[in-house]
């Protein structure tokens, strides 16, 4: 199979819209795997912390820094990941794994996120450049309205960073410039199928509802970053470690071991340290 790469059409929406939807980005067998390890693993389970949003809802999510040889480890260091990121940042020292997020919004206490730019987290990490960085997400599950997918406010990535706050246990932008944008730009629900890929900009502000619904959505965040753009203020050396590439296929044909301790997971007490 021919390795994945975006086509200059895809590039220059991005540029435009600040995302990208990529339909069928992974194949079933691969969902499947992934699904199975999602719900199973126990490691993942033991990591994951829950975030209250403003009305008391909790959002459940597992991080880490350190890709390995599990499967979620070898998908984040797949060629098709790190190509695709490598097109779409800017600059063109090494790509860098900074983290990667199992976002879990069960069936009916699902949280919301509120509305945030990711680079309003990361600016207090001191990274200077965020056109250097990206996150791809992968719909672990369906996404769609009933269930709380994305929305995103269409192009709002040129606004440039707007100032954050607190929104219950999350930091969430000014809630003036974001009923600004949405009186000037196009808000958009991002419904995805299991296996579609969301590409989108560190200041695309975006938010999600609470699931309301009967099935869980599951996603998975990886972010990427240039190995020139030094945070000043991020305990973790990952942001700057050039990443170890594994061909595609590694995925479905190599032997994959469960996540381990060692893939140097966020807590939520040191997640409220770095606020």
């Amino acid at each position: 199979m021919a390795a994945f790469s975006l086509t200059p059409e895809q590039i220059a929406a991005y540029q435009t819209d600040g995302f990208l939807v990529v339909p069928e980005f992974l194949l079933a067998q691969e969902v499947e795997k992934l699904q199975q390890i999602a719900f199973d693993d126990a490691v993942i389970r033991k990591h994951a912390f829950d975030l209250n949003d403003q009305s008391g809802k909790k959002t459940k999510l597992t991080l880490w820094y350190k890709p390995g040889n599990d499967s979620y480890g070898l998908l984040t260091r797949s060629e098709r990941m790190l190509h695709t990121a490598n097109q779409l940042m800017e600059g063109d020292s090494a790509v860098c794994h900074f983290h990667s997020k199992l976002m879990q919004k069960e069936p009916r206490v699902g949280g919301a996120w509120e509305w945030h730019q990711d680079y309003g987290y990361w600016y207090k990490n001191e990274f200077l450049f965020p056109d250097q960085m990206l996150s791809i997400m992968i719909a672990i599950t369906d996404a769609n309205k009933a269930n709380g997918c994305l929305q995103v406010i269409k192009g709002s990535h040129k606004m440039g960073r707007v100032e954050h706050g607190f929104a219950g246990e999350q930091v969430g932008a000014a809630q003036r410039y974001v009923d600004l944008a949405l009186q000037t730009m196009e808000l958009l629900y991002v419904e995805l199928k299991a296996g579609d890929a969301l590409f989108f900009h560190p200041n695309l502000l975006h938010r999600s509802e609470a699931n309301l619904s009967e099935k869980a959505r599951w996603s998975l965040i990886s972010v990427y970053n240039r190995n020139a753009n030094v945070p000043y203020n991020e305990p973790s050396q990952s942001s700057t470690m050039p990443v170890q590439v594994v061909p595609d296929a590694a995925l479905l044909h190599w032997d994959s071991t469960a996540m381990e301790d060692t893939a140097d997971f966020l807590t939520k007490e040191k997640d409220e340290a770095l606020k």
